[in-house]
């Protein structure tokens, strides 16, 4: 018994001495490789901290001038709620778009990724061709961020909503079509081989085997992608591809600082309301929970 203890002893202590091993080469590895690639990007730390009072300096000068003896008065007194807020009703219009925007790409994207996913599993019988076509054409899809592709709609369709959409969808097809087929290679096959046994088409075996098991993950990246396309079609503004990303670039090119602050306000707290609401439907749709 002691030898037995001594062997497992001598045993642990080879194995923990080669991992330490291994975990110090590789630390080392990743270390040069960071400060490597920090060299090549030029980044340089002394030069963010000498840099950092002016960043400070910019977001001191965005916050509003209230007072409070009139902070109830109207938008024509300086110092004032109303006055702060005096573009509201041209901001909140641009984050209704924005909005309309993420909704409306995200549901054509989950509708094409559904699609694509069965036709690019290897378990879903489609022909080997058509899922390598599938899949190469979802690999360039994701590859091309979404700023890259609407830079290049702006200049096919001009500045407007169109080219936010089109950029928003195509990136989400991408990005949902991998998740998609990959969660239906990890489904069970139990279910698809009771089916075949009684002689169900793949199409059956799609629909009644297949299906039920990846939709709350459909469901789930849906909702979190309708997160993620909201903040991107706010910075999607930003290159003219509409939304409220140009009123924030609006504001910061005529130095409105005033206004950039409370573009960012605005864009917070629909944030923040969209993580809840999405997170509550995501409950209720995928668990069951209200």
């Amino acid at each position: 018994m002691n030898n037995t203890h001594t062997e497992f002893e001598r045993y642990y202590q080879q194995v923990r001495t080669r991992q330490k091993r291994d975990t110090f080469g590789w630390s080392l590895v990743l270390l040069a490789l960071y400060f490597a690639a920090g060299h090549a990007a030029e980044f340089n730390l002394p030069t963010i901290w000498r840099s950092l009072p002016n960043f400070l300096d910019y977001m001191f000068e965005t916050l509003p001038t209230l007072h409070p003896g009139v902070l109830l008065a109207d938008s024509h007194t300086k110092g004032s709620l109303a006055y702060w807020g005096y573009r509201l009703p041209i901001q909140l219009p641009l984050i209704w778009e924005t909005l309309q925007l993420a909704l409306a790409s995200t549901l054509v994207a989950v509708a094409v990724a559904t699609i694509l996913a069965f036709l690019a599993a290897n378990n879903a019988w489609s022909p080997a061709p058509l899922r390598f076509a599938v899949r190469v054409l979802v690999a360039f899809l994701r590859t091309m961020p979404e700023l890259a592709w609407a830079v290049i709609f702006v200049m096919a369709f001009g500045i407007g909503a169109i080219p936010g959409f089109l950029a928003l969808m195509l990136h989400t097809v991408g990005s949902l079509t991998k998740l998609f087929y990959e969660a239906v290679e990890s489904a069970q096959d139990k279910p698809v081989r009771g089916l075949a046994a009684c002689g169900a088409s793949a199409l059956q075996k799609v629909r009644f085997a297949l299906w039920p098991q990846v939709k709350p993950i459909f469901l789930s990246y849906g909702f979190m992608r309708l997160e993620i396309n909201f903040r991107s079609s706010t910075i999607l503004g930003l290159v003219g591809a509409g939304g409220i990303g140009q009123e924030l670039m609006t504001n910061i090119k005529l130095d409105r600082y005033d206004q950039v602050s409370m573009t960012l306000l605005l864009i917070i707290i629909v944030v923040s309301l969209l993580d809840m609401l999405s997170g509550r439907l995501r409950q209720w749709v995928v668990e069951g929970k209200k």
